[in-house]
């Protein structure tokens, strides 16, 4: 007999991390638990306050529904969770840990037999410029080759003058920059600020505006000499028809992929079909879940071949994460299979 049950946990950020849209302490997080006698399945529903469009007051009892149907046999509730995207992903997941001969080799490769590795970004947080200075110092120590700094919360000056003293130091063969502005800029400057950011020779910048000005996003990304990558713009984007007039409107350079926030593995699989239709690049990034998440998202993305440096190094930023395998050596995600995860179900 299937019995499902969920569990809330509260993630403690080892230093606040900030953004253009706040600064972050903690981050609530539920798993999915399925049991039956002889095996049991774990999934995250990664929840972000402040941006998952599931981010409501319905949110526990929506998912207690989800353990009640489970238990009682009915296990195909994809397609009815479409408005919490947050919860397919963690339904996905959770069935996907349950089938599998190891609850935590959701998609077997060489990555989850530890065989091969995933090149990923190194994460620069928002902070006073000193601060930022050091993450990018540590971040270069460590051995990334590709950095994302968030800009748009201090000045712009000084965001340009912090990229300056990087690309002094390391060509466009040594280290790839990416920006990501969380929508910090209005319509009216964002071409300019994108011309100045373009000098830097920087990779790409994502959401330069907020999220739902179609129309002035699709010029930006016309005119634009700096690639630009769509995130937030995906959020809230449900069926194909709508995936599909978003990138035939807009016509990005590149889209992020974030499981939790856009239905999962299948609305992922939709959104890079459609991709490739228009010519746009992709990359996958995790959304601040748990290990359990973020190493069902990293499997996932081995599988998908991509040849871009992913957003998955998001594991190291908790006090009290899952105990996992997952590690990061000289900017690249591996799986230890020598290390046992510490998950109590």
């Amino acid at each position: 007999m299937l019995k499902a049950t969920f569990q809330k946990y509260i993630l403690n950020f080892k230093r606040p991390s900030g953004t253009s849209r706040g600064v972050l302490n903690i981050k609530e997080t539920y798993f999915l638990i399925l049991k039956t006698e002889d095996a049991f399945g774990v999934g995250e529903c990664g929840l972000l306050r402040g941006l998952s469009i599931d981010d409501r007051a319905d949110y526990e009892e929506k998912l207690q529904w989800v353990c009640d149907n489970i238990s009682m046999g009915n296990t195909n509730l994809v397609e009815a969770l479409t408005e919490f995207p947050s919860m397919q992903f963690g339904v996905e997941t959770a069935f996907k840990s349950l089938r599998s001969k190891n609850p935590f080799e959701t998609f077997p490769s060489e990555f989850s037999r530890g065989e091969a590795s995933i090149p990923i970004n190194g994460l620069v947080w928002m902070g006073d410029k000193a601060f930022m200075k050091q993450q990018i110092s540590e971040k270069l120590k460590e051995g990334f080759t590709c950095i994302k700094m968030k800009i748009g919360a201090i000045d712009f000056k000084t965001e340009i003058e912090l990229l300056k003293s990087i690309r002094k130091e390391f060509s466009t063969k040594e280290v790839e920059l990416r920006v990501d502005a969380n929508g910090a800029f209005s319509p009216q400057e964002a071409l300019e600020k994108l011309k100045v950011l373009s000098d830097l020779q920087l990779h790409s910048i994502e959401q330069p505006i907020k999220q739902g000005q179609c129309q002035e996003m699709a010029r930006l990304c016309e005119d634009s000499p700096l690639p630009i990558a769509l995130d937030e713009e995906l959020i809230g984007i449900f069926s194909e028809e709508e995936k599909n007039n978003l990138l035939d409107t807009v016509k990005p350079q590149f889209i992020i992929l974030k499981p939790s926030l856009i239905g999962g593995f299948r609305g992922s699989d939709t959104w890079i079909k459609l991709a490739e239709k228009y010519n746009a690049g992709w990359w996958i990034t995790s959304a601040l879940e748990s290990n359990i998440g973020l190493n069902a998202i990293s499997q996932y993305t081995f599988t998908k071949n991509s040849k871009l440096p992913q957003g998955l190094g998001t594991g190291s930023l908790y006090t009290n994460n899952i105990e996992s395998p997952l590690e990061v050596i000289s900017g690249a995600l591996h799986y230890n299979p020598t290390v046992d995860w510490n998950f109590q179900v």
